[in-house]
């Protein structure tokens, strides 16, 4: 689809006349009719705009020339997986769960590869394909390219360290002890919980990342204990097989 096309459509599917859009990214109307007819392309700052404000990466607005992937996991990019900057804004490099509100989310490849491989095996692919096939590929991302230039110097992890043990000490009963968070975006978690009141309500943002982890209930049975957290909250709750049937536990601001 051409650049043309895709700025038509995403006008009409957002609701927009053609001097809507125009005062949306400050030009005038006969510039987005020009876009439209194929005379011309927006500028890179307008570009910019137009992503911010349809919510896709600029690589979809030129038409898809290049196929995006995660440049810390590898994943095949589509604009609902793309990492933002803290200003809010695309970075078309990195997915959400790798990078998240301009935090890298991973220091250690290892522990990517852990993450990743229960999602491959999904897929078709032995534990140990999957591990050989990360070990080769990851080193040839720009993120572990760079690793040294990008890293925080452990600000992340220390961050990450500190919040399983604020959540360790509460002593959940039932609930093992969190041994490492990981990345998770709000849209897969976000449960909705009944409460005293009768109502139901969820209590995450879909479009935000957050810290988490799976556990196993010590007592057995088919429910598992979910952990959810970022710089404000600590959420635990409980849930069966496909969070099904979620009850909230506790709900603790920082």
């Amino acid at each position: 689809m051409n650049t043309k096309d895709v700025l038509h459509n995403l006008r009409i599917k957002n609701g927009l006349s053609q001097d809507e859009l125009a005062e949306r990214v400050f030009v005038t109307r006969q510039a987005v009719s020009r876009w439209e007819n194929g005379e011309t392309v927006p500028n890179t700052e307008t570009l910019k705009m137009l992503s911010n404000l349809f919510n896709v990466s600029i690589n979809t607005l030129l038409g898809s020339p290049r196929k995006l992937i995660c440049q810390c996991c590898g994943m095949p990019l589509e604009d609902e997986m793309i990492g933002r900057n803290k200003d809010g804004t695309l970075n078309e490099e990195y997915c959400k769960w790798c990078y998240a509100d301009g935090t890298y989310t991973y220091s250690d490849m290892d522990n990517l590869i852990d993450v990743c491989i229960p999602h491959m095996t999904k897929d078709g692919f032995t534990e140990e394909q999957a591990r050989e096939y990360m070990k080769k590929m990851l080193p040839t991302l720009n993120y572990w390219k760079k690793y040294e230039q990008l890293s925080d110097d452990g600000q992340f992890d220390q961050f990450k360290q500190k919040l399983v043990e604020e959540i360790n000490v509460l002593g959940i009963e039932g609930m093992p002890k969190v041994e490492k968070l990981n990345a998770l975006v709000g849209a897969f978690v976000n449960l909705e919980y009944p409460l005293p009141s009768g109502i139901k309500a969820k209590f995450l943002d879909d479009g935000v990342t957050y810290l988490g982890a799976q556990l196993e209930c010590e007592f057995g049975g088919e429910r598992c204990f979910g952990v959810l957290a970022n710089m404000d909250f600590i959420l635990i709750c409980t849930y069966e097989a496909e969070g099904k049937n979620p009850e909230l536990v506790l709900y603790k601001k920082r």
